[in-house]
């Protein structure tokens, strides 16, 4: 087991660098953290992470292998994702402004439930075929073949337990009240600043080349 130590902090180390690179699932974290506060923030931030299982399901698979060479398979998920990041772009873009006052009830009425938090999370970071990319070089270039399943999936699991923690520190530091105090004035310019950066996310990934 101890063999797998240096593998493994190259495996983390690189997954540290994206994750805390900003993108996509940033933005949508820190607009649920503005918009509808701590919990429903965490709640998608949880869903980014669980999503990351995903990835390592199919990467373990085979089927991230498949994804990346095929243009067909690659594209769906890329239509996907811009789709999606598109929505909610447009969805952030008409936000108007928010009587906060008081805010826990304004939030009440407002604030999506917890499922759907964590579906918007587990959707912006699935549907990313950047994220497909990373995970499937990640078990190709850095993980040796010989490696057993029973440890790949276990550096999936601190993957996912890691970004999880990444979003929800970064909930809780975009929901302390000065910050909080802060951005409510100007809470649906924030809504309609992030809907611009998911859209830009989204035309991106229109742009994304993969598969031969």
């Amino acid at each position: 087991m101890h063999g797998y130590w240096l593998e493994f902090s190259q495996v983390a180390l690189a997954h540290c660098l994206a994750v805390i690179s900003p993108g996509p699932d940033f933005a949508i974290v820190v607009k649920q953290s503005v918009t509808h506060g701590r919990r429903i923030a965490i709640w998608t931030s949880i869903g980014v992470g669980s999503a990351i299982f995903f990835h390592i399901a199919y990467s373990l698979l085979g089927l991230g292998l498949l994804i990346r060479s095929s243009p067909f398979w690659f594209n769906s998920v890329r239509y996907a994702g811009a789709a999606y990041l598109g929505w909610l772009g447009w969805q952030a873009l008409r936000a108007e402004p928010r009587n906060f006052s008081p805010v826990v009830k304004e939030r009440a009425i407002q604030a999506p439930a917890a499922a759907r938090a964590f579906a918007t999370g587990f959707l912006t970071n699935a549907l990313n075929p950047k994220a497909t990319l990373f995970f499937v070089s990640l078990f190709v270039l850095l993980v040796s073949p010989g490696t057993p399943q029973i440890i790949r999936a276990a550096y999936g699991v601190w993957m996912a337990l890691g970004t999880m923690a990444w979003f929800s520190l970064v909930a809780v530091l975009f929901t302390r009240p000065e910050v909080q105090r802060r951005f409510q004035r100007q809470a649906h310019w924030i809504d309609r600043v992030l809907g611009l950066v998911l859209l830009g996310f989204a035309l991106a990934l229109l742009f994304t080349s993969g598969g031969n």
